[in-house]
């Protein structure tokens, strides 16, 4: 019986576990870290060893196959070792991959591939399409092989997990941008993230479909080199016909083939510069899948918020409270300012991942009266921004709350956008954004006594 090692415990690793155990290994997990109990209870009744809080080499050394989590670097001492030993470490998507036959629709890019995944697979689940969610969002894609089964998945994919994919293939893969993000993970240097996130493109055959951010000129400038070898089709926010969807005034068009689809922006259910590209990814993705006109219409006017992406928390005293918590990089805090049309307490802060803030300047200067730097060191964010607007350190979100619920008016927008990754204080930006909810309905609840 071949040996699977899966190093990790969470959602991608319990995943894994699953699929192993189907597909006849014997299964051993290891976390370095504390498993959750509900991955856990997964592990116990699919009769998987598994070990936390430690690595014990001579059970992992001995495994035919490794599969890890997207968070364990690859310069990672044991990982290296591995491979030098000739054992192959993939990933749970790669795992996932070569045991199924599945179309599969992949988004990544530095911002929007959440928002773009989760309004694809919702536009393809109105239209009645056999449909899963997987990959950073939704639940494992090796649990869903193992045991449910869809003929499409839509699949968001980070830079860490195409780093472990080797096999596996896009039928219709989608790139929204690539800005600076992870450089802590890619040795600062950018020409190493932007080559990761293209990995994307590994395997894929000219019949498949690569639709990329014309606007985005790293981006743009590969595509044009002829490095593509899928069908390439671009989307813009600008009204240049030549590309596959563009704005006509107020209305974004999308063209792929002898089809063409055509929606008023406003009717669209998330709105912003940042959503209209998310908007056109989609559509071109859902009319390669044969999603009808009329389907399509009915999935881009019923989607729902993102949770942690521009969401609305509620409005206290006049003021209007955002969780953008997902905004971990500068590009998503640029969107989320640029959407912005009333003065703006802007929280931001967490491990600065290499940050250059400088392109946040003029929209900082135009839009924000208040910045709040929340967390454990702000010096970095201090020194950008004291210049510019006025600037509070707070090192807790109590302190950050507070400080926001006395210096924002009526009609303000206080807009958490963090421009930062949230492991200084928070678990994960998910985490952050919930903690921050709470403490708004405790300040609507604060406000009515």
């Amino acid at each position: 019986m071949k040996r699977l090692v899966i190093l990790g415990g969470g959602e991608s690793g319990a995943g894994a576990a699953k699929l192993g155990k189907k597909l006849g290994y014997e299964v051993f997990l290891s976390d370095k870290g504390k498993l959750a109990d509900k991955y856990k209870r997964v592990l116990e009744e699919l009769g998987v060893e598994y070990e936390e809080g430690q690595h014990s080499e001579e059970r992992i050394f001995i495994a035919d196959l490794v599969v890890k989590s997207p968070g364990i670097p690859d310069k990672l001492p044991m990982i290296v070792g591995l491979r030098e030993k000739g054992i192959e470490v993939i990933s749970e998507i790669e795992f996932a991959g070569r045991h199924t036959d599945a179309k599969m629709y992949c988004i990544t890019g530095s911002n929007g591939k959440t928002t773009t995944t989760l309004l694809l697979y919702h536009i393809l689940e109105k239209a009645g399409y056999d449909v899963g969610l997987a990959g950073n969002v939704g639940n494992s894609l090796a649990a869903q092989v193992a045991d449910d089964l869809h003929r499409f998945y839509v699949v968001e994919l980070s830079s860490f997990q195409l780093d472990g994919m080797f096999q596996f293939r896009c039928d219709t893969a989608i790139l929204t941008n690539i800005t600076p993000d992870h450089l802590d993970r890619y040795d600062y240097k950018f020409e190493n993230y932007a080559n990761s996130k293209f990995r994307i493109l590994n395997n894929m055959r000219k019949e498949d479909l690569f639709i990329y951010g014309y606007d985005c000129e790293v981006v743009w400038e590969r595509v044009e080199r002829g490095d593509v070898l899928p069908e390439a089709v671009g989307f813009t926010y600008s009204n240049c016909t030549g590309v596959n969807a563009y704005m006509d005034g107020d209305t974004v068009v999308a063209r792929w083939r002898n089809r063409e689809f055509r929606i008023a922006k406003q009717e669209v259910t998330i709105q912003g510069r940042h959503n209209v590209y998310n908007t056109m990814a989609a559509i071109l993705a859902a009319l390669k899948a044969g999603v009808s006109n009329e389907d399509l219409r009915k999935g881009l006017t019923t989607f729902p918020q993102v949770e942690h992406r521009l969401e609305t928390v509620d409005v206290v005293n006049g003021v209007t409270y955002i969780n953008d918590s997902k905004a971990t990089n500068v590009d998503s805090a640029w969107y989320a300012l640029d959407s912005m049309h009333v003065p703006v307490v802007w929280i931001a802060g967490g491990t600065d991942k290499g940050n250059d803030y400088s392109v946040l300047f003029d929209l900082v200067k135009e839009k924000v009266k208040l910045l709040i730097c929340m967390g454990v060191d702000n010096k970095k964010l201090i020194k950008a921004f004291s210049p510019i607007c006025e600037v509070v350190d707070t090192h807790s979100l109590d302190e950050t709350m507070n400080v926001a619920y006395r210096r924002a008016e009526k009609g303000d927008v206080v807009l958490l956008s963090p421009c930062c990754a949230s492991f200084d204080l928070f678990k994960n930006y998910e985490n952050r954004g919930e903690m921050f909810k709470e403490k708004v309905k405790k300040l609507k609840i604060k406000t009515k006594s």
